[in-house]
This record gives C-alpha cells, sequence and structure tokens, in this order.
C-alpha cells in the first residue's frame, strides 16, 4: 500500500481510479474506515474494472452509481459491478463507518470454464450496476459476517481469495433472486459520453477550462453537459472541476514539500488565495492546517508500526 495517498482516490487520465492495493502483487485492497462531510474520499466520481463491496458497520450512508443514489443503513452492503461511475455520500453529520473490499474479478479466475460460467455473467452484465443487501433481504446477515472477517486476513492472498469466493457466491444467488436490474442503469451511450468529459477535465484541469470547451470535448450541446453532470455526479460541470483541482491540491500536500503558490499553479489555481477558498469550501479546512494534520497523523501511523514491529 502507498501511504502517501491514504484516503485519496487517485485517478488516470481515463478517470478510472488507481486502486492503492494492499499488496501490488495481489489486486485486492480491505479496510475499515469511516466518511463523514468534507473528507477527501466524499463524492468523488470514479470507476474501476475491480468490483467494490461496501458494508455498513455503524451509522448510515449513500452510494451514487450511474447517478442512481442508493441508501445504505446499519447492517447494509451493497456490491458495485466493474466500470460503474461511482461513489460513497454521507447524508447526515454523524456520518457513517464502514468495512470496505475493493478486488478485481481476476483472482476467481481459475479456468475458462470458471470466468465464462461464474465471472463473466456477472460483470459482464449491463443490467446489473449494483446490488443492495438490507436486512429484509436474504443472505445479508452471511454478507456482513463475510466482509467484517475480512479485515484479520486482508494481508493473506489465500484467505481472501478463499473469502472472496463464498461473498461471490452469494452476490450470484443475489442477482438470480432480484433479476435484471436494467432501469436503474444509464444507457452505455451516456455513461460513456460522460467518462469522455471526465477524461478531458484530468487533461486540462491545469488552465483555464469553460462549460463549452468541457461540453465540445464529447461534442454535444451544453446544456446536455449539464444533464450529464447532474445525472450522473449531482452538480454542475464547472463545480465537478473546481472539486477536481480541489483534490489535487490535497495530492499535492500530502505527497510533497511544494509551496502553497506552487501547488497552486500545479492545480489550475489563478492564485493561492482563491485555491485556499475552494478547499475550504471542499474540505472543511485551510490547505496549510490539512497538510499538518496529515504530517501528524503519519508520523503517529510511523510510530505505531514501529512499536508492533
Amino acid at each position: 500500500m502507498n501511504r502517501d495517498i491514504m484516503g485519496l482516490i487517485v485517478k488516470r487520465e481515463d478517470g478510472s481510479e488507481i486502486v492503492n492495493y494492499d499488496d501490488p502483487q495481489f489486486p485486492s485492497y480491505i479496510f475499515e474506515g469511516w466518511v463523514k462531510p468534507n473528507v477527501t474520499w466524499e463524492r468523488v466520481p470514479h470507476f474501476h474494472e475491480d468490483v467494490e463491496i461496501c458494508t455498513v458497520t455503524q451509522g448510515k450512508m449513500a452510494y451514487s452509481v450511474n447517478g442512481k443514489t442508493v441508501m445504505l443503513h446499519e447492517g447494509d452492503t451493497i456490491f458495485i459491478n466493474s466500470n460503474q461511475i461511482h461513489y460513497s455520500m454521507c447524508i447526515d453529520e454523524e456520518g457513517a463507518r464502514y468495512v470496505i473490499f475493493i478486488a478485481h474479478p481476476g483472482i476467481l479466475n481459475a479456468s475458462v470454464a470458471v470466468e465464462m460460467q461464474a465471472i463473466r455473467p456477472i460483470t459482464d452484465n449491463k443490467d446489473l450496476p449494483y446490488l443492495r443487501f438490507r436486512d429484509i433481504d436474504e443472505m445479508t446477515d452471511a454478507m456482513y459476517d463475510l466482509m467484517k472477517s475480512l479485515l484479520p486476513i486482508r494481508h493473506c492472498a489465500f484467505e481472501v481469495t478463499k473469502q472472496f469466493y463464498q461473498i461471490w457466491d452469494l452476490v450470484i444467488k443475489r442477482s438470480e433472486i432480484i433479476g435484471i436490474l436494467g432501469p436503474e442503469e444509464a444507457p452505455d451511450a451516456r455513461m460513456q459520453t460522460f467518462k469522455n468529459m471526465m477524461h478531458y477535465i484530468s487533461n486540462n484541469y491545469q488552465r483555464t477550462l469553460t462549460l463549452e470547451e468541457i461540453a465540445g470535448s464529447a461534442n454535444i450541446s451544453k446544456s446536455l453537459c449539464n444533464l450529464l453532470f447532474k445525472q450522473f455526479v449531482e452538480e454542475s460541470p464547472i463545480n465537478y472541476l473546481m472539486h477536481f483541482r480541489a483534490r489535487k491540491v490535497a495530492e499535492y500536500l500530502r505527497s510533497s514539500n511544494l509551496s502553497m503558490s506552487e501547488i497552486a499553479s500545479l492545480s489550475g489555481f489563478s492564485g493561492v488565495s482563491y485555491m485556499s477558498e475552494t478547499f475550504k469550501k471542499c474540505f472543511g479546512t485551510t490547505p496549510r492546517d490539512y497538510r499538518k494534520e496529515w504530517r501528524e497523523l503519519a508520523r503517529a501511523q510511523d510510530q505505531q508500526m514501529r512499536k508492533e514491529e
């Protein structure tokens, strides 16, 4: 795991997330975390080939999946399929605690037969963007127990693989019970158009961008551009751009010793004061305080690790 990007969602140029796996040699990430307003990993639209499974252990929260808001209460679990545009969000000031498991389905591909019979029917199913396990549903308790028991084995690839097979079995059974979820998925063409605009912003955020340029990158009108951003991420294109830049600021604050003026320039802001104002709106703290808090946290974690060794 790269500790410099813990708590951040780092993307490639096409908008897909670079998952911070527990072991670079094994595509799995397991974490017991929390979400509250203004944290850096809330409301960050992204997608990845990995499936994402999140179990709420305390409080309540929500996920947006392809523009559909899915409410989650304590005990609920959500399975998000490969390559779906999604993000977590708070629904109150209390926030929530959760266990999250992000894993590449290739872990389960023991053979071509397994891949074709059990993996691709889920990952390639365009009518299955997500599954929700709730207290009124079958198998919810079993999924909860499996997710909780992942934490102590997160660094053992063999044990995680065994557990992943059990989780996948529940996903298959749940999908068979529910059937097709087509009406809850956005059409492929619109999703790809939105991904193209995400890609354009990722490549051009360092310079001044207009709504017309963002829409033009996908050859659509400004009104349709606004509509797609509202559908998939519930904010305007310009607000999305500002949040994207603020997240870049957070990355630089945590992984470099650059000055505030240097970070402002690299992140596409016209000056330090504008950068600080935008950052505080997004994350509830100033860039300087954020850097200080992160460094103190990193030192505390290093000390704890040395004690455990």
